[in-house]
């Protein structure tokens, strides 16, 4: 078999046949119970990773390891920031401004979290920074939630309209996210290196692998989070004028370095020729226009992680995990038409973020065949299609249970959910100080 039939597997499937062998009653993960089946999307996610990490094992002349699927860590990992806490205080996920609002004639969701965020969504409205919170409520409440969507996507906010599964399923944008394979593997011309470092080790068979990583949030993060527990040498840049929310860069940077890089004034050119994989969540162009080229590596493995997929009417919008949910028809699935719902947690996010790491870790090990640098993509509402198309829905189901807070780990004034494969008690270190590293790769060890 070549290597480009032994790469292309198939994603969706392999979650399926996972889904198959789970029982669709709340047990095991009883905080991930709704009517959508996401306890089999969560566990079919983290089995699509610990079969790409056996396959990246043998191709470093590694024995597999027997991977065991924990119901406790999973549901805890997929619940973290449910689990988080700090100095003894919970986190608040969401901002004032994010969230479900009434409209004229529906629902509209909105995420705005960072600050530039909700200026963007204060100016979609007409209304000036200092509005207050009930103002910003009346406003919407006086528009159609379809004009309400449009204007916010023309200001690059972030709101979408509440749709129902069947309407999103009609759409052109819905069509469009529903299309290709769940996790999308394509090769590009470029050739770099054979072969793989050496210094592999069960538990570390990514040691060796440079990972740039230019991604927040959840979904990127736990793609680079989950490259750096199996081993992989991480760095995260952040852009200094945008800091980052400080409990989810908590929750999803352990294990890696962190740096702050002004991509308008510096170029990272050095740090991608010296990288193995970039992965980035950006939207399409963004990152070429501030001059990051992907092309400064030959043999590079470029993840990329979008809400909406890169192509179709929406590839170039802003999305979140609770905007896919609300656009898709899982908003009202998981609530009713009269007062929309969510799932019980950011399961698209973090299965789209193991989706992608088992995806750049099949690539890796293709590319030490024949050297060639690959993309590997991921979007939120592709891992919704499949979750909508899953089937065993649950309507029924009792209330989504807390996670145990037994599942935790402990650093200081720092509590986290665990890593979600049961074999590492932690993480190799917890997330450091934001933006502590230099923008530089360390001196190999000797």
């Amino acid at each position: 078999m070549n290597t480009h039939a032994r790469l292309v597997h198939d994603y969706e499937a392999g979650i399926g046949v996972t889904a198959s062998r789970i029982s669709p009653s709340p047990d095991p993960g009883s905080n991930l119970a709704a009517t959508l089946p996401v306890w089999a999307l969560a566990a079919g996610s983290v089995t699509a990773l610990t079969a790409a990490a056996n396959r990246m094992r043998t191709a470093r002349g590694l024995d597999p390891v027997a991977h065991r699927i924990d119901p406790a860590r999973i549901t805890a990992a997929f619940s973290s920031e449910r689990l988080l806490r700090i100095g003894g205080q919970f986190p608040t996920p969401f901002a004032e401004l994010s969230g479900f609002f009434p409209t004229f004639d529906g629902w509209v969701r909105t995420h705005a979290n960072y600050p530039h965020h909700r200026s963007l969504l204060l100016s979609a409205l007409g209304l000036p920074e200092s509005a207050p919170v009930d103002l910003v409520v009346a406003q919407m409440a006086m528009m159609r939630a379809a004009d309400l969507e449009e204007q916010a996507a023309a200001h690059g906010a972030v709101a979408v309209r509440v749709r129902t599964e069947a309407e999103w399923a009609a759409s052109p944008e819905g069509r469009a996210a529903a299309a290709g394979p769940v996790v999308a593997i394509t090769s590009r011309a470029d050739r770099g290196e054979l072969g793989l470092p050496s210094g592999a080790a069960p538990l570390q068979p990514l040691r060796g692998l440079r990972v740039l990583d230019l991604t927040r949030v959840i979904a990127g993060p736990v793609a680079t989070r989950t490259l750096g527990l199996l081993g992989a040498e991480v760095l995260r840049i952040d852009p200094p004028q945008l800091p980052e929310i400080s409990w989810q860069f908590a929750d999803t940077c352990q294990g890696k370095r962190s740096t702050l890089v002004d991509l308008r004034t510096r170029g990272i050119d050095d740090l991608i020729a010296a990288a193995d994989v970039l992965i980035t969540g950006y939207r399409p162009g963004a990152l070429e226009r501030a001059g990051v080229r992907a092309a400064a590596r030959p043999g590079l493995i470029h993840g990329r992680v979008s809400a909406w997929g890169e192509s179709g009417p929406w590839g170039g919008r802003r999305g979140f995990d609770s905007i896919v949910q609300a656009a898709s028809g899982i908003s009202i699935l998981e609530g009713a038409p009269a007062v929309p719902g969510a799932l019980p947690a950011q399961a698209l996010d973090h299965a789209s973020g193991y989706l992608l790491a088992a995806g750049v870790i099949d690539a890796l090990a293709a590319r030490a065949d024949d050297g060639v640098g690959r993309d590997v993509r991921v979007a939120l509402a592709r891992t919704a299609a499949w979750l909508l198309d899953a089937p065993d829905r649950t309507p029924g189901h009792p209330k989504a249970a807390l996670p145990s807070p037994a599942e935790v780990v402990r650093h200081g004034q720092v509590v986290t959910a665990p890593p979600v494969l049961a074999e590492y008690p932690d993480y190799a270190w917890p997330a450091p100080a934001y933006g502590a590293d230099r923008p530089a790769w360390p001196l190999p060890a000797h």
